[in-house]
């Protein structure tokens, strides 16, 4: 996995949460995993299409989820209340346009689908060529991670190898 294609959404990610949540934030640790992936709790995924794909998954543990949208919200939230799983789409949705940002101004073209709820206890695997970067960022409300499986398209990859030959 190349770092170029994920530090944007690591440095939005940071950034976001910090001006969010109104508080300090820290990268926590980060692993490469190519094991199926394993939802914690209230998880929003976006998927990503064109020069570069792969998708973002924000998962954020029920208790945590529920400590951000009290805190988004201004008032106490229930863990159920559906309020819950909009703020994690909407967290997922401003950490990503970002990031886009980002990559598009380094020339890159693609085309995001909106956050969705991801209910799936298991799901999303990496194959061979898509390794998934796994981290998180520690707030005073808990933890939010994200896994990041991104690579170059085919055909871009094969562009950039006969630009550079």
């Amino acid at each position: 996995m190349k770092m170029e294609l994920i530090q944007p959404f690591i440095n939005a990610a940071d950034a976001v949460i910090a001006e969010l949540l109104q508080c300090n934030t820290r990268i926590g640790d980060m692993t490469m995993e190519e094991e199926t992936y394993r939802r914690r709790g209230v998880a929003a995924v976006v998927v990503v299409h064109g020069d570069i794909e792969g998708r973002v998954i924000f998962d954020i543990d029920a208790p945590t989820a529920t400590s951000i949208a009290s805190t988004l919200a201004g008032q106490s939230v229930a863990q159920t209340d559906k309020l819950v799983y909009e703020t994690i789409c909407e967290l997922a949705n401003l950490v990503i346009g970002n990031a886009v940002t980002s990559l598009n101004d380094q020339g890159f073209r693609f085309k995001i689908a909106p956050p969705a709820i991801h209910q799936d206890d298991l799901g999303l695997k990496g194959t061979e060529d898509t390794e998934a970067l796994v981290m998180y960022i520690e707030t005073p409300a808990g933890n939010i991670f994200m896994n990041i499986a991104m690579r170059y398209n085919r055909r871009r990859h094969g562009e950039e190898l006969t630009a550079t030959a």
